[in-house]
């Protein structure tokens, strides 16, 4: 789950859990993030059955401050939390060190309930060595969110988007002509997803697996060309995601489409632009592409409380293999489930009111179920800046293609094994 900047914590809030009027002889401390707190916290009347005399204390910051945070305490072993949740983007950057426990080995052994979640996910947080770091608890299956009034407006359906990526463009230019309405919030957009595609096995978005980047391949060039044929062509509002312009072009139906997890769907119904209940469609990716947006995973910092650690793992279990933990937080904050066996629920055939009624879960999870797994690398953070300041060149300077990716590919095999 990848999720908005609408509910930030400016300073670290926590919040307690006693059974009854005693206090609690033991306590544990998760450390997450919005709206993964709120999850958290929806569960600890379930944790309370469990151990109604064991507190559970929720350290809520805002996305990249707990990254930063997490990172410092890793680094330091000072005020590690027993739990913490991580967002894929970032899972990178502990994967390949030393700070979380390997899940993989005893008491834990996580390879026995591998086949009860998403393959791609669970693979997403395994090393090449074996190791298991982390539990995936969500998913976002990528999905391409448009506006059904303004391609009807225009005279396209909804292959016109879907046969490829160069249809796709194409229908920006009749939309934009018929209605104003641009196809993409901001170029950068349409290289994000192309180069979530033709990922081989085996490799990371940014590098293979021997730390040999990967940008100056034809995924790269023709994601870099086709943004720029978006920018060219002026169908990109040249809006950040997140952002109050981002924002307002939905509500006012200044952006047709958005590609980006199967949650941003629920952000729009739920308060980024309700009053369009009805007027969008979801559909897969164009040109047959599965690619994932965004994902939440729980580790262990190898060196917090070991006579916390039994604790934290069977919470861990509650947030990831319990079927009624994964539906409610489903339910409640679009965070599509990482565990298989909720695949069946009737939920996923309900009817999307925001998506005229469309039943589009089902959709989301045939996309599950072929997304690759793309290996992590402690440099994809830093790599994608590289790759949006490089893209930026080109959209904003005209700066040649195959000169800006060869730039970051030097840039990156300078930092890649640091």
């Amino acid at each position: 789950m990848r999720l908005a900047a609408r509910t930030l914590v400016g300073i670290c809030t926590s919040v307690g859990l006693l059974a009854g009027p005693a206090a609690a002889q033991q306590s544990i401390t998760v450390a997450a993030f919005p709206a993964v707190d709120e999850i958290v916290r929806a569960a600890l009347p379930a944790w309370q059955q469990l151990h109604p005399t064991v507190a559970v204390k929720v350290v809520s910051r805002e996305l990249n401050d707990h990254h930063t945070a997490m990172t410092t305490a890793l680094s330091t072993a000072v005020y590690l939390p027993d739990v913490m949740a991580l967002e894929v983007g970032y899972l990178g950057r502990f994967a390949q060190g030393a700070g979380l426990e390997d899940l993989a080995r005893p008491p834990y052994e996580l390879r026995r309930y591998q086949a009860r979640f998403v393959p791609y996910a669970f693979e997403q947080a395994s090393t090449p060595a074996g190791a298991v770091l982390a539990v995936p608890t969500d998913i976002g299956p990528g999905t391409l969110l448009y506006r059904q009034d303004l391609l009807a407006k225009a005279g396209l359906g909804e292959a016109n988007l879907t046969g490829s990526w160069e249809g796709y463009v194409a229908a920006g230019v009749k939309i934009k002509a018929a209605t104003g309405a641009y196809l993409l919030a901001h170029a950068r957009d349409m290289k994000d997803i192309l180069i979530r595609t033709g990922i081989q096995p085996g490799e990371g978005m940014y590098f293979d697996k021997d730390s040999r980047p990967l940008v100056t391949t034809a995924r790269f060039v023709r994601a870099f060309e086709l943004a720029r044929a978006v920018r060219q062509q002026k169908l990109d509002a040249r809006v950040t995601a997140w952002s109050s312009d981002w924002s307002e072009g939905f509500k006012r139906g200044g952006v047709a489409t958005q590609m980006s997890g199967a949650w941003l769907a629920g952000h729009l119904n739920n308060w980024l632009a309700p009053s369009t209940r009805g007027l969008w469609r979801a559909a897969q990716l164009p040109e047959g592409a599965f690619a994932a947006y965004g994902g939440t995973f729980f580790a262990i910092p190898r060196l917090a409380d070991a006579a916390n650690k039994p604790l934290a793992w069977q919470f861990i279990q509650l947030m990831t293999l319990n079927r009624a933990r994964q539906l409610a937080a489903f339910k409640s904050q679009d965070a599509f489930p990482a565990l298989l066996e909720t695949y069946d629920d009737a939920f996923f055939d309900e009817p999307l009111a925001f998506l005229g009624g469309q039943r589009a879960r089902r959709d989301w999870r045939t996309a599950a179920g072929q997304i690759r797994a793309v290996q992590v690398h402690k440099q994809d953070a830093f790599a994608r800046e590289v790759i949006d300041t490089e893209l930026d060149k080109v959209l904003e300077r005209g700066k040649a293609i195959d000169r800006a990716l060869a730039d970051a590919q030097r840039l990156l095999q300078q930092r890649a094994l640091r």
